[in-house]
């Protein structure tokens, strides 16, 4: 009996998810194109107000249907208990900078920290979603359709935003001119994490990026649980699983590209 419940509690996150990240992008699509003010971060980071009417609205469907979840957003921060059994991670607009110079390239992410989560592309219409267990994409008027994550077309994702935390030891940039990378995959630079569902959905070979433990990262939490449940192969850049001793990120669509990725790496983590 616990079993059918865990699935329907799963279930019913997953639409939680999914409800709040269409909501997000239903608000960063109806302010794209007008003239936004920008919250200054520091070190060249900002926030627009469509990041933080977005992360309003993601909050407001979360409260009505978890009242008693916490909720972590890149712009609000911590809200409800840090002891809370169950914490949402939100980021209303990834890909801010994109978003701000008129390039559509942006992803709305919404996670139940180690469980379901949803991230949409507020242009195309695609809500990217997983129960934690199978992972789905949602178009607008079509039924919705499993991700099937393929190497086919040899597009690896890198992302080359600083900081570079692991440098000297690995750059990413350096991953770009390595000899069996330019002959075996053709890079992609999309500057949001909307590339991780890509992965999960067969249109990117890989995603590579630095950093520590992003596990527990807004950016990052629901691209990663896409792949998980999509069947993609995800570590940190040193092989290890991902989590506190892990740094960076590593999603294949498969083992044999995760492999190949990690013998460029090796030795430079």
């Amino acid at each position: 009996m616990r079993g059918v419940i865990d699935s329907c509690e799963a279930s019913d996150d997953a639409a939680v998810a999914t409800a709040g990240a269409q909501a997000g992008a239903d608000v960063v699509r109806n302010l794209y194109g007008r003239r936004l003010h920008r919250i200054d971060k520091g070190a060249g980071d900002f926030a627009t107000d469509a990041d933080v009417e977005a992360e309003k609205t993601i909050l407001g469907v979360i409260r009505a249907r978890r009242p008693d979840d916490a909720v972590l957003g890149e712009e609000g921060g911590l809200r409800g208990g840090a002891d809370a059994v169950r914490q949402w991670l939100v980021d209303p607009l990834c890909g801010t900078l994109n978003y701000a110079v008129g390039n559509m390239l942006v992803a709305v992410n919404v996670a139940l920290r180690d469980g379901a989560a949803a991230v949409a592309d507020p242009f195309s219409g695609e809500v990217f979603f997983t129960d934690g267990e199978t992972a789905w994409v949602r178009r607008d008027g079509a039924d919705d359709a499993p991700l099937t994550p393929t190497s086919a077309s040899a597009l690896v994702d890198v992302n080359l935003d600083p900081p570079f935390p692991s440098a000297p030891g690995f750059r990413a940039v350096d991953l770009l001119a390595h000899p069996e990378f330019v002959g075996r995959f053709r890079p992609r630079v999309v500057s949001t994490t909307l590339a991780l569902a890509w992965v999960a959905a067969g249109r990117r070979a890989a995603y590579v990026t630095d950093g520590g433990d992003l596990s527990r990262s807004v950016h990052f939490a629901a691209g990663i649980a896409l792949c998980r449940a999509a069947g993609c192969t995800v570590t940190g850049i040193d092989g290890a699983p991902i989590g506190e001793a892990s740094r960076g990120l590593v999603a294949a669509a498969d083992a044999g590209t995760h492999e190949l990725l990690m013998s460029m790496t090796r030795g430079r983590g």
